[in-house]
């Protein structure tokens, strides 16, 4: 299988393009993922007879497969990249619910005690120590959903909006291998330097594990 590398340099505008269109639809998802989780997560860890649910329903909407996710939003938000978002963000959230719920678990009860004799109020207590101790443990969640989201926002192809996606669905209709394999490349660095990204931010917002180590 040769690539047409006169074509990737005629394409150059157009590859750009769609990298960044890509790039943009996982990262929305996964922020919108985490502004939804955050405040779910510490009503599953404060409220226990709560904390199956939340859990059960987002494995639940994690089972249905994405093009279903796609098509059932069409009648309410269309061919836009509202449905892929939303889409993708329904995905992000059963890692991301999971991870913080297990990242609050995680702080030593004596922490929170101590902020508690302190007279810490609760509100900053979770501000200011849980979520920082928990960081660790979100920042694998947040690893995980964005390489997913990266790798499914090519389904939403079959929306109009794949991003990268729309490489392969060119290849395969031409027939013509490049621009799959210039999709697969793309993506898979999209996915490695997202996740070196999370992991130099989370290096820089835990500087106490540094000095730890």
């Amino acid at each position: 299988m040769s690539v047409d590398w006169s074509w990737i340099g005629d394409h150059t505008d157009d590859l750009t393009s769609l990298t960044l269109s890509h790039l943009q639809a996982a990262m929305t998802a996964v922020f919108f993922g985490l502004l939804i989780s955050l405040p779910l997560a510490v009503v599953a860890h404060r409220v226990r007879p709560l904390r199956g649910f939340l859990l059960g329903l987002s494995n639940v909407l994690f089972t249905i497969p994405s093009i279903a996710i796609f098509v059932l939003l069409l009648p309410i938000s269309g061919l836009t990249r509202t449905t892929t978002v939303i889409g993708l963000t329904v995905y992000t959230l059963v890692v991301l619910l999971r991870n913080t719920v297990e990242g609050l678990d995680s702080v030593p009860a004596k922490t929170k005690e101590a902020a508690k004799a302190m007279g810490t109020r609760p509100l900053r207590t979770l501000l200011t120590v849980e979520l920082p101790l928990a960081l660790p443990v979100i920042m694998a969640g947040v690893r995980i959903a964005t390489v997913m989201s990266i790798s499914l926002v090519s389904v939403a192809t079959y929306i109009g909006d794949g991003g990268l996606g729309q490489l392969f669905t060119d290849g395969f209709q031409r027939d013509f291998p490049t621009p799959v394999i210039v999709g697969v490349v793309l993506t898979i660095l999209l996915a490695v330097v997202a996740d070196a990204l999370l992991v130099a931010l989370q290096y820089v917002l835990t500087p106490w594990r540094r000095r730890r180590a």
